[in-house]
């Protein structure tokens, strides 16, 4: 697959290769979005063995996760990395990935109606453009069933400025013109490659993941900050590591769909269905 044919920019494949994102979900404020989501899926999700297709799945901490629960689930992604990690975590499992792809989230290869469920956490934010973010929602309308749904993940506009003021990297001035273009228009260019200012991506307002599911065919069920305010403390990993951490995620569930408090979350998670 040729790198203009990825929907992953140059950058972002660099970015990848380096392997940042298998320990991710495990560091920082990682295992709050981990936990989150995974209970955002099993509210959602249809009972196993309903076939999940993982689309920008990574290294497979999810699909992993769905496929020892009993789904029938296949990852695709277009880092090469990522797809070696991918089949790597699940050889041991007791219930191995369906299918590992390098592939596009904008041209799939999977038969119209063939999945239940369709995830898409990492493509609408990596595909700069609107019209490629479309493709993918509508790949993934074309393979759901008559009743699947879509679980469409964005990175909140807001979550440089806020991951500057809880981090420090406000300090910077390099880090300050990105988050000020981020609040522009949600481009995210990171011309330092200073890895903890990410990578080349677009970053959502909340109410532009809505209009793009449904511009794309979908029925709008939800959208939900993933995280809600807990990612920002400063002291998150000793919190986490406490008895506060119960208390951290029922906050988080408090706000997950209060509109003002959206974009307060690092990631927001739309759900859509492809019936009414």
């Amino acid at each position: 697959m040729s790198a203009d044919a990825n929907s992953l920019s140059e950058e972002a494949l660099r970015h990848y290769q380096d392997g940042i994102e298998l320990p991710r979900l495990s560091h920082g404020s990682g295992p709050l979005e981990f936990a989150r989501t995974q209970e955002l899926l099993v509210r959602h999700l249809p009972s196993a063995p309903a076939v999940v297709v993982d689309v920008g799945g990574g290294p497979g901490a999810y699909a992993c996760w769905l496929s020892e629960l009993g789904y029938t689930v296949h990852l695709l992604d277009p880092v090469p990395l990522h797809v070696e990690q991918a089949l790597e975590t699940s050889q041991p499992l007791r219930r191995s990935l369906a299918s590992v792809t390098l592939g596009d989230a904008r041209d799939l290869p999977f038969e119209s109606s063939a999945a239940d469920a369709v995830l898409l956490f990492g493509p609408l934010y990596h595909l700069t453009d609107r019209e490629d973010r479309l493709k993918a929602l509508r790949e993934a309308f074309r393979i759901l069933s008559p009743k699947g749904q879509v679980f469409a993940v964005g990175i909140s506009r807001y979550a440089s400025v806020l991951d500057g003021l809880r981090s420090g990297y406000s300090d910077d001035s390099e880090f300050v013109r990105i988050y000020e273009q981020d609040l522009v228009d949600g481009q995210h260019r990171n011309p330092t490659n200073h890895p903890a200012y990410f990578t080349t991506a677009f970053f959502h307002h909340p109410a532009e993941l809505k209009d793009e599911l449904v511009a794309s065919g979908f029925k709008h069920r939800a959208t939900y900050g993933i995280e809600g305010p807990a990612w920002l403390l400063h002291d998150f990993s000793e919190q986490w590591n406490s008895p506060r951490r119960e208390r951290l995620l029922a906050i988080a569930r408090s706000v997950e769909q209060e509109p003002a408090l959206l974009g307060v979350s690092a990631h927001l998670l739309a759900v859509g269905t492809k019936s009414p």
